[in-house]
């Protein structure tokens, strides 16, 4: 993949109308996402929330239901997608120079910037022009193919990939997390302002994190609190699509490189997030019939 900018002043002439190259990519972007039903949009005001954990099982929840579903995983800096789904090495290069996702199974693909590192631990040392021009070729240099779902797994903030991302796919179906500590809900805050200046789709917020069930009485324990996540949905009008509860089999499965969703026993986070992957698919679809709609 190359690191020259198709996004900035260097992809354009005359200050206004992109060059050929640039108008090339966003035609081959516009192929791409044609081939992909729904895309949904995951990120956070603050880090440390689960956000990748987060996303990582609903699209291997979502996977596991029967649909086709690809991970974008655009933290470009700190990609955690490949260690939560257990795979490592280099993508696959095809004829024509298309990028082919790793696969975790049969209905499951990823592309990670870790993917395209020959060292893991090796540092990226870019600025934003360099990673807005990579997000744009993880979506016009991919052979995605046709997808139900793919589901971009953002870095935290309002900085220059979640930004690039709904400008390269304005119809993202944006789902918001947070924890529920006042310190993650004021930051969530500034993001669901973020998402409206940049008129985004919100689908609605995720509360992880949202009290710890004993695996011994299986009572609730608030160590976090609980419910923060909700009414802040409550008070910007969106949609509460769900709680994620802690749980120490999450943690396990998470660095075994498994997705708690797809461990066979059941757990109380397991049974939280096919919940919330059945709601977000059900959200998908509702906003789907409502854009059709509103253009017939």
């Amino acid at each position: 993949m190359s690191s020259s900018c198709g996004s900035c002043s260097t992809g354009k002439k005359d200050g206004n109308k992109p060059d050929a190259a640039h108008a090339l990519q966003n035609e081959l972007i516009s192929t791409t996402l044609k081939r992909i039903k729904y895309k949904i949009f995951v990120m956070s005001g603050k880090g440390g929330v689960g956000k990748s954990s987060v996303a990582v099982n609903i699209a291997a929840a979502l996977a596991d239901k029967g649909f086709k579903v690809g991970i974008l995983d655009v933290d470009i800096h700190g990609p955690s997608v490949p260690h939560l789904l257990g795979i490592t090495g280099q993508l696959d290069v095809e004829r024509g120079n298309l990028v082919v996702p790793k696969k975790v199974n049969d209905n499951l693909h990823v592309v990670s910037m870790e993917s395209l590192l020959k060292d893991p631990d090796q540092a990226v040392l870019w600025r934003g022009p360099m990673k807005t021009s990579a997000i744009r070729q993880f979506v016009s240099d991919v052979e995605w193919g046709d997808l139900d779902f793919l589901v971009v797994d953002s870095p935290p903030g309002t900085g220059d990939e979640p930004m690039t991302v709904l400008k390269t796919i304005p119809e993202s179906l944006a789902v918001v997390v947070t924890t529920p500590q006042e310190i993650s809900l004021a930051d969530v805050r500034k993001a669901i302002n973020f998402l409206q200046y940049a008129k985004a789709n919100i689908m609605g917020v995720v509360e992880n994190m949202s009290g710890l069930v004993c695996p011994h009485c299986n009572e609730q324990i608030d160590l976090f609190k609980r419910g923060g996540g909700e009414e802040l949905a409550k008070k910007y009008g969106l949609p509460f699509l769900g709680a994620i509860p802690l749980d120490p089999t999450a943690v396990v499965a998470a660095d075994l490189g498994k997705p708690v969703v797809l461990l066979e026993e059941s757990s109380p986070a397991k049974t939280a997030f096919r919940a919330l992957a059945d709601r977000i698919a059900e959200a998908a679809a509702s906003s789907l019939e409502i854009a059709s709609s509103t253009h017939t």
